[in-house]
């Protein structure tokens, strides 16, 4: 899912292009899309763009009739610029914004259809109240922080805590602070609050260069959850930048928490829900372990 770095370039991208620009009209190809009736989507057409506001992970076009266009990309929704008129693709395009001076083209991979588009007067009513942590003091942030006692995982990705955080990004904080995923909010000292109220602004800035550098002024047009340069993320059994042990990972749902051992958790190896309820009391503790039971035979994969 396009998280605040993914969003953030999107909408630098968008500034340029459709700022102050008429927008014509709005072809949906597929009616699950939107998701509001009052405005109508028609109510937009033909005024022009006068604000682009990021909205939590939500991207937010402002109208010169206080309507705004609030997109939601969901996992595998993506935007794309394109020539005035360009066609919707068959299966995955789900909505044009037509402009003279080009199309803004949202498609969506697989057929689960989560992305969606609420046609609404204040943007606001839309966000979930999380704290934007590039504009956020220390202590506004550790109150934040301590106000529930969830796992340091939990409190990242909650919209409502912190916003535009998703778990891409929140693995790779938690690395840079060498902070276990599962270290509870309010066992956490001044000293270890601090070092990830920092991790978090340097980690969601440096990828917020990184990608307005891979995208070079162009419409950036390779999104994704998964960079070969992530320290943790989507990068299971490779070695840590760090420390060269192998990345370990917690599987839950449709999701999973990438984290290194050596670094992050004092040499505790976290149980993985599925494979420990497997292996039950022979669940190993240590890298060691793990490599032993490899051996005879046991993968976690």
């Amino acid at each position: 899912m396009p998280e605040l770095p993914d969003i953030t370039v999107y909408l630098e991208a968008l500034e340029p292009r459709i700022l102050g620009q008429t927008l014509k009209t709005v072809r949906v190809g597929n009616p699950f899309l939107v998701r509001t009736t009052d405005p109508r989507l028609d109510q937009t057409f033909g005024h022009n763009v006068s604000q682009l506001r990021r909205v939590g992970k939500r991207i937010a076009i402002g109208l010169d009739n206080d309507i705004w266009l609030v997109l939601h990309l969901m996992i595998a929704g993506r935007l794309h610029w394109a020539k005035p008129g360009a066609k919707l693709a068959r299966r995955r395009g789900l909505a044009a914004f037509d402009f003279a001076s080009g199309s803004l083209l949202l498609t969506e991979a697989g057929s689960q259809h989560r992305a969606s588009l609420h046609v609404v007067r204040d943007p606001a009513a839309l966000d979930p109240g999380g704290l934007d942590v590039l504009n956020t003091s220390l202590a506004t942030f550790a109150k934040a922080l301590a106000a529930t006692n969830h796992t340091l995982k939990r409190s990242l990705t909650d919209p409502q805590i912190f916003s535009g955080i998703g778990n891409a990004y929140s693995d790779e904080i938690l690395h840079h602070a060498g902070l276990s995923p599962v270290l509870l909010s309010q066992k956490m000292n001044s000293v270890e609050i601090e070092r990830l109220y920092a991790s978090t602004r340097t980690v969601l800035l440096d990828w917020i260069e990184r990608l307005r550098r891979e995208a070079n002024g162009g419409f950036p047009e390779h999104v994704t959850a998964f960079r070969k340069d992530m320290a943790v993320h989507g990068r299971y059994g490779l070695p840590c930048p760090r420390c060269r042990s192998k990345v370990q990972r917690i599987r839950y749902a449709s999701n999973e928490t990438n984290y290194c051992v050596k670094c992050q958790t004092g040499g505790k190896l976290l149980a993985d829900r599925g494979l420990s309820r497997l292996l039950r009391q022979d669940w190993p503790r240590t890298l060691e372990e793990l490599e032993a039971l490899k051996e005879r035979g046991v993968s976690s994969k």
